[in-house]
């Protein structure tokens, strides 16, 4: 899996704050995305690993322009060497940048599913539905059938298909497999695989890590809204010794075959961050350094991390 120079999506910086009234009519501004930073270039899947509330599916609304009202975004997102401006995410949205969402809300309840699923798409593409549906193990009468009437395994699967029968160059998938057997979860990351060998992209959020690197090219970790690790895929395969960051080594030791090993102490709340490294109250290897100020990202041995002591 040959990774292309070509930038696709380059995030730097990226902040994420939504405006909230308080007490009375108190207003503040609760960051919950904080200097995040994130490459994807053409023909390659970029897994996106962290625990909840790490700012996963906030990253892919707010590449998407889809946040709420009060959400202000602050930083450089860019596409193509384009900035994502709002009217440019309007455009590229559903088309060149297509959503594989986390929700099954997200589907038309009073719409077919076949209807939903080919789009905005003329012709419509028929025998390409029939070929997702087929190897994601659709029955033939899923066309006709509406949202109510789906499973929520067949409602996520009909959610993939509405990404990858678009010619989208990259797609956004947030935690696509749940409720999908072994065999249909590993067949859509197949899917997603051979669309990224044939040059486009994939961003894919899970907490699914074991699958993940069985098809991804990198893995970035967060934690706390922010990135602090990027990593090649072969060093999650490699083991804890491999990786960079104390939060993905402890995440490595977290997995049930690894030990299934508890990181003391719990995420910060995005109202009440630590000044610092966001991970420094959780770290064995904080300094008085840590505490201070929040590390730069820096690269070190073919990945990024953002830490001190990175390793």
């Amino acid at each position: 899996m040959e990774q292309k120079k070509d930038t696709l999506l380059e995030i730097h910086n990226l902040s994420v704050s939504f405006s909230m009234y308080g007490h009375g009519f108190e207003r503040t501004n609760l960051k919950v995305i904080s200097d995040l930073h994130l490459t994807v270039h053409p023909g390659e899947i970029v897994a996106i690993a962290g625990s909840s509330g790490s700012g996963k599916s906030l990253l892919a609304s707010a590449i998407l322009g889809i946040l709420p009202d009060n959400a202000v975004v602050e930083g450089h997102l860019h596409y193509k060497g384009q900035e994502l401006t709002p009217d440019l995410q309007k455009k590229l949205c559903g088309k060149e940048i297509a959503l594989v969402p986390q929700s099954v809300a997200y589907l038309d309840p009073l719409m077919k599913v076949g209807a939903q699923v080919d789009g905005h798409c003329r012709p419509k593409p028929v025998q390409k539905r029939r070929k997702l549906f087929e190897r994601l193990q659709l029955p033939d009468n899923t066309p006709r059938l509406y949202p109510f009437q789906l499973s929520g395994g067949m409602a996520r699967r009909v959610l993939v298909s509405t990404a990858l029968i678009t010619d989208a160059e990259l797609i956004i998938a947030d935690e696509p497999t749940p409720g999908m057997s072994l065999y249909q979860a590993l067949e859509a990351l197949k899917m997603f695989r051979e669309m990224a060998d044939e040059g486009k992209a994939v961003v894919l959020i899970t907490h699914d890590i074991d699958l993940a690197v069985e098809f991804a090219d990198r893995v970035a970790v967060f934690y706390a809204g922010t990135t602090v690790e990027t990593a090649p895929v072969s060093d999650f395969k490699a083991g804890v010794d491999a990786l960079r960051h104390p939060y993905s080594k402890a995440l490595w030791r977290a997995l049930p075959q690894n030990g299934f090993e508890p990181v003391p102490g719990f995420q910060p709340y995005a109202g009440n961050l630590p000044r610092g490294c966001l991970f420094a109250p959780r770290c064995p290897y904080r300094t008085a350094e840590c505490e201070r100020q929040v590390p730069p990202v820096r690269e070190l041995r073919g990945g990024e991390v953002r830490c001190y002591h990175g390793t």
